[in-house]
C-alpha cells in the first residue's frame, strides 16, 4: 500500500531551489557591468551552497546522501533506454539519469565558480584571486567561464526535460515533490527527518550574507580584496587638471600621449605653452602609465580595441569607449549632473583614482 512519505528534507529542498535561483540570477546579470556586484554575489552564493551540499551528501538524510544515488554512467544509459521504451523503473529517490545530472551540475558549479573568482582577480584585480592573473589570463578565464556556464545551462535544460518526461511516465509531479518533500512510497521506505532548524539556519545565513554584501562591504565588488592604487603625479595632475578632468594615462596608448605632447602648442586649438622640462616629465609619466602598459582593465581593453597604428587623440574615439557607452541615452548625457562626455566623475566614482572599475559606475 502506497502512502505519502517525506523523502526530501528541508535543507535539500532549500539547496535545490536556491542553487537554481542563484544560477538564474547570475545568468541574467552576466552581461551588464551595473549588475556585476549581483552577479558576483550569486557566484559566491552558489559556491557556498555547493560546499553545504558536499557535506550534506555525506552527513544528510537517507535520500540526500551520495552513497544512495551513485549509479554510474552505464546504469544511467540503461535507464535512459528504458525510459525511451516506457519501461523505466520508478525510483523513490534520484533515478540513475537524474543522479548523473546532479553530479554534473555540482561539478560544473565548482568549475564555473572557480573560474569566476579567477576572472574577478584577473579582469577586476579584486576578490580572492586579486593579482594572481594578468588581464589577458583573466580574459581567457572569462571565455572558459562563459563556456562552462553555457554547458551548465544545457544540462539544466536536460534535467528539467527528464523531470517532465518521468513525471508523465510515472504519473507523479516530481517538481512538486521537491517543493513539499513528499512522494508516494511503501511503508518500508526509509523515512526522512525534516531537519527544519538546519534549513532555517541556512536561510538566515544566505540572507545575512546578502545583507552584508549589499550594505556596502561587497557592493563595489571590492569585498575580499582591493584594487592596487595607481601611481599619481603632481605635475601631470596640475597641468592636465587645470583646464579639464585629469584623464588618467591608461585611457589612451603611449603613442597618443606622445603625439599630444609633441604638438602641445596646438592642443585642440590651444597653445599649452609648456616648458621643455615640463613636457618631458609629463610625457614620461603618461607614457609609462598608458593603456598599452595594461595597468587597469580599462587600459587593457582600450589597447586591445585599437589597431596597432591607430593614434586616437580623444578617449571617446576609442572603440572600447564607444562600446561601453553605446547604451547610454541622450537623456542621460543631458542630465545636469553629467552635462558632457568629458565629465567622467559624474558616473565613475573612481575617476580621480583612474581605475574605472565596473562596480564603481553609476549613472546619476
Amino acid at each position: 500500500m502506497m502512502q505519502r512519505t517525506l523523502i526530501w528534507d528541508w535543507p535539500t529542498r532549500l539547496f535545490h531551489w536556491s542553487l537554481a535561483a542563484s544560477f538564474a540570477l547570475a545568468w541574467l546579470t552576466a552581461e551588464s557591468d551595473v549588475w556585476l556586484p549581483v552577479h558576483v554575489f550569486s557566484g559566491y552564493l552558489m559556491l557556498g551552497l555547493l560546499g553545504f551540499r558536499l557535506i550534506w551528501g555525506v552527513l544528510g538524510s537517507h535520500y540526500s546522501r551520495f552513497a544512495n544515488f551513485w549509479f554510474g554512467p552505464l546504469k544511467a544509459l540503461t535507464y535512459l533506454q528504458q525510459l525511451a521504451s516506457h519501461q523505466a523503473t520508478r525510483h523513490v529517490g534520484h533515478n540513475p539519469a537524474g543522479s548523473l545530472a546532479i553530479y554534473g551540475l555540482l561539478f560544473l558549479t565548482l568549475v564555473v565558480c572557480a573560474l569566476g573568482i579567477l576572472i574577478l582577480g584577473g579582469e577586476e584585480q579584486r576578490g580572492l584571486a586579486a593579482g594572481w592573473l594578468t588581464f589577458s589570463q583573466g580574459k581567457l578565464a572569462k571565455q572558459l567561464h562563459e563556456a562552462g556556464a553555457t554547458l551548465m545551462l544545457l544540462l539544466v535544460g536536460l534535467h528539467v526535460t527528464g523531470v517532465v518526461v518521468e513525471s508523465v511516465l510515472h504519473r507523479e509531479n516530481l517538481a512538486r515533490a521537491m517543493v513539499d518533500g513528499h512522494k508516494l512510497a511503501t511503508p518500508e521506505t526509509p523515512r526522512t527527518r525534516p531537519h527544519g532548524i538546519l534549513a532555517i539556519l541556512i536561510l538566515l545565513g544566505m540572507l545575512g550574507s546578502a545583507g552584508w554584501w549589499f550594505s556596502g562591504n561587497g557592493a563595489v565588488i571590492g569585498s575580499l580584496g582591493t584594487v592596487a592604487t595607481l601611481p599619481q603625479n603632481a605635475l601631470w595632475h596640475e597641468e592636465c587638471g587645470s583646464c579639464h578632468t585629469a584623464f588618467y594615462p591608461s585611457l589612451l596608448p603611449a603613442r597618443s600621449w606622445q603625439h599630444m605632447m609633441a604638438t602641445q602648442n596646438e592642443h585642440f586649438g590651444t597653445d599649452l605653452a609648456l616648458g621643455v622640462d615640463t613636457v618631458r616629465l609629463v610625457t614620461d609619466f603618461m607614457t609609462t602609465h598608458a593603456a598599452d602598459r595594461h595597468l587597469t582593465e580599462a587600459g587593457f581593453k582600450t589597447d586591445r580595441s585599437l589597431p596597432a597604428d591607430a593614434v586616437p587623440l580623444r578617449i571617446t574615439d576609442t572603440p572600447y569607449w564607444r562600446k561601453k557607452h553605446r547604451d547610454i541615452t541622450t537623456a542621460d548625457w543631458a542630465k545636469p549632473a553629467v552635462k558632457s562626455k568629458n565629465n567622467c566623475a559624474a558616473c565613475h566614482h573612481d575617476a580621480d583614482a583612474g581605475t574605472y572599475d565596473d562596480g564603481a559606475m553609476r549613472i546619476p
